[in-house]
Formats: structure tokens, C-alpha cells, sequence
């Protein structure tokens, strides 16, 4: 800010500047405590108003949000330029970039999906169910919104659309905060959505925007459950042990993706080799991608030659297994940190086991409760891996890719839910909802 001094003009010409609008004194700055309080206070207020609001107002909303980004595309990719600039090319955080980077694309993809939430049914409202009891009283549950749900997250700008239009089209207030990576592309993302929904008619603070970086401001919001009702982190380990360590509200993880798939012997090798390659190359910087590939011993050979041929095309770099490494020369000598590593690379962990027990025992010890997949032509293995392996998603004969909420038929999702309460796996619509009981009465009294 220029000072009178830095101005350098004398006498009256100092008052001219004050009249013109330069302030006496410096804009006093809130403490992040109090910052984070007066930003959750105004979005605690908005929670009633927009829990009443119809379906149509909420959708026109999100029209008028997917409109103002598309208009807004040349100023996103801008601010997300300089995002990646300050973020560098390490090659070590190439996954990161890549989920940091935006695209015209990109841009139109968010745009599209905040349309696709507007076409999806509004859960509020919905009923699960009603009963009469003996003395004539009618009880009913019906879907409510949760209320403010804050969300921390790192990385993919993308989250900032995607939470926005699902908490708003599911009646609640969100609370956004993204990681510092990405601040200038969230900030350009957030103030687009929170204008074009207050123009809408959506109560102020419906889309609320965390714009300071200080972790400080994180440890606020966690504390801070007279407002937020739900937590919901996505992003890495540390992340995750920062907001389970501190939050006084309940959480919801979408935790690391240590995915596996187990080639059973008895599986269609053309196909498996298919599914595998799916799952660890079309987009190896998600939580849903293959990071580590399980191979009953009987057909090692057989299906890790043409496997390997494959993913050396595809670049990718396998570390594997004593036994491994004796069929694959290229292979890599995998390290026990290897097994349980989410890569979100073109890295592979490969090992061989002699059954699909072991591979079930493997799961579990590095698994990271996620999703797992069997390939396999034997339908009781199939059924027992479906019933006893452990995670958000088990599949059979599918890619771990598919585990999505798009993919499932939900719509967007929120994310990937690896926590067991009250949501797991993709969350849509449904699942940022609670209920509440109606009672339906003529006067019944309790004897």
C-alpha cells in the first residue's frame, strides 16, 4: 500500500489523497481464530435457509455456477498458471502436478459435472419409510441435510466445483479449504461459484472459501464444532492424521488408494491382462489406480511375460518379487516399502503367491481398505473374495478404476469414502445426508 511518504507530495496535496480514497490508517487484520470464527458464523446462518430451499432454485444455482466458470475459463487458467509455476516440475511431484493442472478441458469437464448434479434427484425430503403404531401414531424418517460440512482438501482444484455443487445441491453449507499448491486456482474457482450463487438467490456463506494458507487457520476449523457439523479431508497421510488428530466433529476419510487385483489361476489371462493394464495406466495419479498386481503361481509365466511386454510399452516400472524378477529380467527387486505404497505413478509392485489365501492375507496386511479386485472364472472364489476381503469397493473381473460414483450411477461424488461410518465408498447426493424421525399424531399420549 502507498503511504504519504512514498507519494512524496507536499502540504495540502497529502489531504487531496486522503479525499480520494487512500485510508488514514492500515485495514486492521484478523487473527486467523477470529477470521475463521466470523467466516463459519456467517455460514452457520446460511445453513437454515438453504435447507428449505426448493430443488428448482437449487438448480438454477448450479446452472448459473457452470455458466460463470466456462465464462470465467481464461482468468481459472491464469490463476492456475501460477500455481503450477510456484509449484515446479520435480519429477517426484508429477502426479501431484498432474492433479493440480488445469485444461480448457478440465474446465468444461467441472462445468459439465455441476450441470449433471442439477439433473440428479434431490434427496432432502426424501422418504425412508413410514410406520403406525398400536395407538394410531404414524413415525416416519425423512432425508435431511447434514448442515455445514467443512472440507479439506490438497491438490485438484476440481474439488472446489465438485464439493460446492454437491453440498449445495444436497441443502448444505460448505466449507472449503484447499491445500496452498493450489490457492490461486481455488481462490478464482471460489469466488465465480460464490457469485453466481448469491446472484441466484443463495444465502450468503452457502459457499464459503478458506483464502488464507496458514495452517492455523486448518486447526481453527477443526476445533470449531459449534459450527461445522462434518469434516470430510481428502488428500495425503499427513493430511489425514492432521484432521483426525484434531477435529472435536466427526470426519469422513477419503484416505490413500493402495488398490490390488489378484490374477487367480483359473482367470481368462487375455482378459486379465486387459483389466490390469487399465487399472495402473489410464490415469495412475488417482486413488483408484492398481499399485499393487497379485499373481497366483500357476499362471505366472504365462500371464506376466505378455504383461510385462505390455506395461514396458506403456512405461511403467515394475518392482517385483524374488519370483517375479526370475520371469520379468527388467523388473526391479521390490523393497518392503514398496508393498503397501500408494505410487500414484507408473510404478508397479508385482508379487507371486501360491493361492488366493495368501493373497487375501496380503491384502489385508497393506491394503489400505480401498478397492480390491479378484480375476477369476471360479464363481465360489469369487463369491468367498467378495465376502471376506476388506474395503470400500471389492470387484470381480472389473478394473479398480471403475470405483466411482459416476461410474456406479450416482452421479458426481464427493470422493472415495474409506471410513465405515455413515458412508463408505463413492459418495453421492445421499450420503451427505442424514435423517430425522416425523411423528404424525391425534392427540396420542404416552400412559
Amino acid at each position: 500500500m502507498e503511504t504519504k511518504e512514498e507519494l512524496e507530495v507536499p502540504g495540502d496535496q497529502d489531504i487531496d489523497v486522503i479525499e480520494a480514497g487512500a485510508p488514514e490508517v492500515e485495514e486492521e487484520v484478523l487473527s486467523n481464530e477470529d477470521y475463521v470464527a466470523a467466516l463459519l458464523t456467517t455460514a452457520r446462518t446460511a445453513a437454515g435457509p438453504l435447507s428449505i430451499l426448493t430443488a428448482a432454485a437449487k438448480n438454477l444455482a448450479l446452472e448459473s455456477m457452470a455458466e460463470g466458470l466456462e465464462e470465467a475459463s481464461d482468468a481459472i487458467l491464469e490463476a492456475n498458471e501460477e500455481d503450477l509455476s510456484e509449484f515446479g516440475d520435480e519429477p517426484d511431484r508429477a502426479a501431484m502436478a498432474d492433479r493440480l493442472k488445469l485444461t480448457p478441458e478440465r474446465i468444461t469437464g467441472m462445468a459439465k459435472q455441476i450441470r449433471e448434479i442439477a439433473a440428479l434427484r434431490d434427496p432432502v425430503g426424501e422418504s425412508l419409510g413410514i410406520w403406525q403404531r398400536p395407538n394410531g401414531m404414524k413415525v416416519g424418517r425423512v432425508r435431511v441435510p447434514i448442515g455445514v460440512i467443512g472440507i479439506v482438501y490438497e491438490s485438484r482444484p476440481n474439488v472446489t466445483a465438485d464439493a460446492a455443487a454437491l453440498c449445495l445441491k444436497s441443502g448444505n453449507v460448505c466449507v472449503l479449504r484447499g491445500g496452498s499448491e493450489a490457492i490461486h486456482s481455488n481462490t478464482a474457482i471460489a469466488k465465480v461459484l460464490h457469485a453466481a450463487a448469491v446472484k441466484s438467490g443463495i444465502p450468503e456463506g452457502a459457499i464459503s472459501f478458506i483464502d488464507r494458507t496458514d495452517r492455523d487457520v486448518v486447526l481453527a476449523l477443526l476445533k470449531s464444532d459449534r459450527y461445522v457439523d462434518l469434516i470430510i479431508p481428502r488428500g495425503g497421510e499427513s493430511l489425514m492424521e492432521t484432521v483426525t488428530e484434531n477435529a472435536t466433529m466427526p470426519v469422513i476419510k477419503h484416505d490413500k488408494g493402495v488398490c490390488h487385483i489378484y490374477v487367480d489361476s483359473d482367470a481368462d489371462l487375455e482378459q486379465a491382462l486387459k483389466v490390469s493394464v487399465n487399472a495402473k495406466v489410464q490415469r495412475p495419479s488417482t486413488c483408484n489406480t492398481l499399485e499393487c498386481l497379485l499373481v497366483h503361481e500357476k499362471i505366472a509365466k504365462s500371464f506376466l511375460v505378455p504383461l510385462g511386454k505390455q506395461l514396458a510399452e506403456d512405461g511403467v516400472e515394475i518392482r517385483g518379487c524374488p519370483k517375479t524378477c526370475g520371469i520379468l529380467p527388467e523388473a526391479k527387486p521390490a523393497e518392503e516399502g514398496d508393498y503397501g505404497k500408494e505410487f500414484l505413478a507408473l510404478i508397479l509392485a508385482i508379487k507371486i503367491v501360491k493361492d488366493m489365501d495368501q493373497a487375501m492375507e496380503h491384502i489385508e496386511t497393506y491394503g489400505s481398505k480401498h478397492t480390491e479386485s479378484i480375476l477369476t472364472n471360479d464363481y465360489m472364489r469369487s463369491l468367498r473374495f467378495l465376502r471376506q476381503v476388506d474395503a470400500s469397493a471389492v470387484m470381480v473381473n472389473a478394473s479398480t478404476r471403475l470405483n466411482d460414483g459416476y461410474e456406479f450411477g450416482l452421479g458426481a461424488e464427493m470422493g472415495i469414502s474409506t471410513t465405515r461410518l455413515h458412508a463408505r465408498g463413492p459418495m453421492g447426493l445421499a450420503d451427505l445426508t442424514c435423517s430425522k424421525y416425523v411423528v404424525y399424531g391425534t392427540g396420542q399420549i404416552r400412559e
